[in-house]
Order: structure tokens, then sequence, then C-alpha cells
């Protein structure tokens, strides 16, 4: 099958988001258990930046709980949402310094190169397509031995729903996730120095398959590739879903797994760790002498 199909549409994609707004921070309990997992790990980190950009910030409580944890810095919160950045005028203004709001795609960062010292991201990257892309322009626009940390989706995401789909045609029905590994290839192909990346599993439960449905498409994050269905669907296609989906069923309720990817890694710069690193030409290496 062609990648073609697995590209998103990019229009319907901020339309999607943009229409969740109102309701994304009410039912999006994942993004949000996600989000404090990866402050959780900035902790780890004595930092003290001068500019942070929360990308692909959604409704912005990042920015905010970042602008709290940096007060000295400026903070940008950043989504390609429009309605998502509306909404965080809710969050925008508390203590005395707010944060700043811009609407840009991950792939086309309007900031100039080695500008930010911390990028922060939740759960965006599975949405950039390709992600070397963004982790170009991430690469760009962080400063020497800035940091970049993020949240993604992987390819393990939504597989029960993936699986129910896959028996009744052959349209793109679940968007496809990037793999960590070749999330960390990514990340160094473009200069982003010592990827560190691991993994975490989900499981959330619901009574039945059109509940699930539901609240991935209240948090915009319904199908938007380029190989979906179009038009209606009918009422004995959906039974199937229904029907395949059930036999997923555990202790009377529909599990949807997760699989979440953290990554952490340095703009391009000598580190300490790089210092170390001795190169010699190889015209210089002579063979060793038998005895």
């Amino acid at each position: 099958m062609s990648d073609d199909v697995f590209s998103f549409d990019k229009h319907a994609l901020r339309r999607s988001f943009s229409a969740a707004s109102d309701q994304y921070d009410d039912v999006a309990v994942l993004q949000a258990e996600v989000r404090q997992r990866l402050m959780e790990r900035l902790t780890l980190f004595k930092l003290q930046p001068d500019v942070v950009l929360d990308l692909g910030c959604g409704t912005a409580i990042s920015a905010r709980t970042l602008q709290t944890r940096y007060p000295r810095a400026q903070v940008i919160a950043m989504d390609a949402a429009f309605g998502m950045l509306q909404r965080a005028r809710s969050h925008w203004w508390f203590g005395r310094k707010s944060f700043k709001r811009v609407c840009a795609d991950a792939q086309q960062l309007p900031l100039k190169s080695k500008s930010v010292d911390l990028i922060f991201s939740n759960l965006m990257l599975q949405w950039c397509d390709p992600p070397h892309v963004a982790f170009a322009e991430i690469q760009r626009v962080l400063k020497p031995n800035g940091m970049f940390i993020f949240s993604s989706f992987g390819p393990d995401t939504l597989h029960e729903l993936r699986d129910a789909w896959a028996n009744i045609d052959n349209h793109i029905h679940v968007n496809r996730f990037i793999d960590m590994h070749d999330l960390g290839d990514a990340m160094m192909r473009v200069g982003l120095v010592e990827p560190v990346l691991d993994v975490e599993r989900f499981t959330l439960t619901y009574p039945d398959v059109v509940t699930l449905m539901r609240e991935l498409k209240a948090i915009g994050a319904h199908n938007v590739t380029h190989g979906r269905r179009h038009g209606l669907m009918g009422k004995a296609m959906f039974n199937q879903v229904i029907h395949h989906y059930e036999r997923h069923r555990r202790d009377n309720v529909l599990p949807a797994s997760y699989e979440v990817v953290y990554g952490q890694a340095w703009g391009n710069a000598t580190t300490p760790a790089l210092a170390t690193e001795v190169r010699i030409p190889i015209a210089n290496i002579g063979k060793r002498e038998q005895t």
C-alpha cells in the first residue's frame, strides 16, 4: 500500500482539532496523564531557559505550567489549530507574566535559528508527516545544548480498532504511528544529539465501540488520512466493525491500547560526552606488528 494513503490531510487535521477545542480538556484524559509524566521528566534536568517553546500546545495547559516552572523565561505556545489557541486564552494570563500564542506548523517554524533553549512537545509529533521534517526544524531553532523533550504515539496504538476495520475494507480507518527506533534514527539524521527514547503502554476501557469513536472525535483525533473512506458509512458496515471489535472484550469492557513513546535530545553542539571523542584519519592507522 502506498505511503500516500497514510499521509495526513493537513487542512482536515487543523479543522478537526479546532472543532474539538471547546471540549478537549474535558475528554483528553490520557493526554493529560502523559503531559504530567513528561513534565516530571523535566525535573531531572537543571534548566534555566530564556526561551521555551510548547510545540503543539493544544489549549496551552503545558505552556502555563512551563511559565510557572521557568518564570523568567519567555514561553511560546504554538499550535497549527487556530481554535486551540483561541481556547488557550483561558490559560493565557496568570501571575505577572503571560505566554505568547502563535499559530504555525511544526514543519515550518516561524522562529530564528538557534533561538530556543527548551522545546516541549506532548503527543503532537504523531501528526507530523513525515516527522524528520519537524525534527529538522526543531534542530534548526534549538540553541547549542538546547533541550528537546517530547511524547508521541507508537505503532501499537489503537491496534484493536485497526484490527476490527481490517476485516471490513481496504481503506485507512486508523492513523499510522511511527516506531520508536525510526523516530530515534530520524532525530540523529537531522543532527539532534544523544537521543534517548523509551516506551510506556496504557489501556483505556470503554463500554462499547461507539463511546470510543465519539471520544476520538471529541479530542480531534479521528481519521484524517488521505486514504480514509469518503462519504457516509452504512449501518451494516458499522455493525460489522462492532462485531469484530467485540472479540477483544474482557471483563465486560472493551480495551483501547496506546503505546506512548517518550524521547529527549539536545541541540547540535559539543557535549562533554562527545568532547572526549578522538578522530584519527584511517590512513594514519598502521598495521599491528606480529610478535
